[in-house]
């Protein structure tokens, strides 16, 4: 059974500890036996599935505002059961994330009670074949004709990609160069001029694709936000999502460490169980500390945002980085604890591994947070020293 004292952290309130336990028992009812081998059919039906049971009301707000605590407590929660239904609750917040904190009234009221009651799947597109990290680079354009936007390029790894009926997508309108020149849009899938030119495959399998757009016509009313501000769109939608995926891996090293337990507990060597050598128990020990703090920089980075906080960039850049990497290690330590069945197909901890190597990538490499974690630290540092310096001075 899994250690779920973390819920008594003061990170939480009441509402936070209750749906906690409520999406628990939903999990362990319907989350046994999923089945993998039609993703896609398997993503709408959970989607379908955590829509009647009302959670997906948690991933949209028609107010212009989400609560981080609750996205990150359903992602972690998912990931543990499984990957494919976190995968489904997360991306329809993703996907609507922009509608969610841009979008105008008539934009929440035509998709928002779709994608939160399951009725509709969404996307987020953002990356582009030659843009992944470097969003400023992105070279889709969307031009203005008469009270039209004419959208030609094309976007890959995107997931829901195929399957998706409405779309978050970024296209250069050139209001300026780089990241100033980017706008923010909601389009439905069913497009003249849009194809689905590749189904993308991957060792952890989700719906993915690569979407091409050829003179697709879209009204002026699509336009999310102002013209221009799609880069800040984007980042502000990462900043609260990036949070949740550091969730997701702390989801998958709990599952990990909870199957590392029962098989170090049940099997025996010489005669003793495998828990009472100490190489064991030191791996035991990495893996619980490492949950742990996990943990804390994932609760703290969305207890600062849903705190007031304008952006927790920093903080969710930590998250991420943390939780992913030390989530990958502590799935190869239940890999290793397991022995030849720890590699074989179908075993629960060799599909963890397969599934957290991908959120080391995506939404921000670890590399990238790197770069964003030591940039704000910069910043923070230099804005301290010039407030220090006009103390000295006043």
């Amino acid at each position: 059974m899994m250690d779920c004292s973390f819920l008594d952290w003061p990170f939480f309130d009441d509402q936070h500890r209750n749906l906690a336990r409520d999406v628990e028992s939903w999990a362990k009812e319907n989350l046994t036996d999923i089945d993998h081998a039609d993703t896609d059919a398997t993503c709408q039906t959970l989607v379908q599935k955590l829509g009647a049971a009302g959670y997906l009301q948690h991933t949209a707000s028609s107010k212009g505002k989400l609560d981080v605590r609750t996205l990150c407590l359903f992602r972690e929660i998912l990931a543990r059961h499984d990957g494919l239904a976190d995968f489904a609750f997360a991306m329809q917040g993703l996907g609507m994330g922009a509608i969610s904190l841009f979008g105008t009234v008539a934009q929440k009221e035509q998709w928002l009670p779709l994608t939160r009651t399951g009725k509709a799947i969404a996307g987020f597109a953002l990356t582009e074949p030659q843009s992944g990290s470097d969003v400023a680079n992105s070279t889709m354009t969307a031009t203005k004709d008469g009270d039209s936007y004419i959208l030609n390029g094309e976007k890959t790894w995107i997931s829901n990609g195929g399957i998706a009926d409405v779309y978050t997508l970024f296209a250069r309108t050139g209001e300026a160069v780089g990241a100033k020149g980017l706008s923010a849009f909601v389009i439905p899938a069913q497009l003249d001029g849009l194809e689905i030119v590749e189904r993308l495959e991957t060792i952890a399998p989700h719906p993915l694709a690569r979407l091409r757009f050829t003179d697709c016509r879209i009204p002026a009313s699509a336009l999310l936000g102002n013209s221009g501000e799609g880069f800040k769109i984007a980042m502000s939608v990462l900043d609260i999502f990036r949070s949740s995926v550091a969730a997701a891996a702390l989801g998958f090293a709990r599952r990990a460490l909870d199957e590392a337990l029962k098989r170090v507990t049940s099997r025996e060597i010489q005669g003793a169980s495998l828990s009472t050598l100490q190489l064991v128990q030191g791996k035991i020990a990495e893996m619980a500390l490492d949950i742990d703090a996990a943990a804390l920089l994932v609760y703290r980075a969305a207890w600062t945002k849903d705190s007031g906080a304008a952006r927790v960039t920093r903080e969710a850049a930590m998250a991420k980085l943390f939780a992913t990497e030390q989530a990958q290690k502590v799935i190869d330590h239940a890999v290793q604890l397991h022995g030849g069945d720890g590699v074989k197909s179908g075993e629960t901890v060799e599909r963890l591994y397969r599934e957290i190597r991908a959120l080391r990538i995506y939404e921000g490499a670890s590399d990238i947070q790197k770069i964003v974690i030591a940039r704000q630290t910069m910043q923070n540092w230099q804005a301290g020293n010039i407030d220090q310096q006009m103390e000295t001075t006043a």
